[in-house]
């Protein structure tokens, strides 16, 4: 069971054993603490001196709500195709070119539900990259490219009563009702969460969060 610091310790020797820019993957179901686990990374190890992390979200490639309206899709929203799986994949890959070029990654805007273009800058200094998402793991259609583009995968996992509080709680903070928030969760949420619960064998490490004792920022954070 890793703490924090083997994890600081283990991201920074990824760093070292590349000769180009590294790219750690942080995989797990929704809510399972993905998002926060990222962010808490980044953080310290950019704390050490000069800024040399950079998280670039896996929900930037979500699908906008215009095209999954004219896909049929807006009812499952988050599923792995109302994601643009092959465009997730370039970016990781042009990540670890490593170019000498600022790469602008998309973001995504939880308020508005929306991917939000060229939101994050990757700077030739960046030596890692820590994206996090879904499906990282997935062995399907385009997302088999993504796991190639990743130096290590993490599988973030969190006992699943918390991980469904995480999950109500943040569709209640973006705008569901209660009631509206639970369905979601029982329905699209856990298709998705079954789905990602079997690529788990997949990643180098597993990262049980609660034993990190990280603060629970998941409702601001995505993962």
């Amino acid at each position: 069971m890793p703490t924090f610091d083997e994890l600081l310790t283990r991201a920074r020797a990824l760093v070292r054993a590349s000769s180009t820019r590294a790219v750690l993957g942080i995989a797990g179901s929704p809510g399972s603490g993905k998002s926060t686990l990222a962010e808490h990374l980044v953080r310290a190890l950019n704390g050490e001196g000069e800024p040399w992390a950079v998280q670039v979200p896996m929900d930037g490639f979500h699908l906008a709500d215009a095209e999954l309206d004219r896909l049929g899709r807006r009812d499952r929203k988050g599923a792995p195709d109302t994601f643009d799986a092959a465009g997730y994949a370039a970016l990781l890959r042009r990540l670890r070119e490593d170019t000498g070029d600022v790469v602008y990654a998309p973001g995504f805007e939880r308020v508005l539900e929306q991917p939000l273009a060229g939101a994050i800058p990757v700077p030739p200094a960046a030596r890692l990259v820590v994206t996090e998402g879904n499906y990282l793991l997935l062995d399907s259609g385009a997302w088999s490219r993504v796991r190639a583009a990743l130096d290590e995968v993490w599988f973030c996992e969190l006992p699943e009563a918390e991980r469904v509080r995480r999950l109500v709680a943040r569709h209640e903070e973006f705008g569901k009702g209660h009631e509206e928030a639970v369905a979601w969760v029982r329905g699209t949420d856990q298709r998705n969460a079954d789905l990602v619960a079997t690529t788990r064998g997949r990643a180098d490490l597993v990262v049980p969060v609660v034993s990190l004792a990280l603060p629970d920022t998941s409702v601001i954070a995505r993962g």
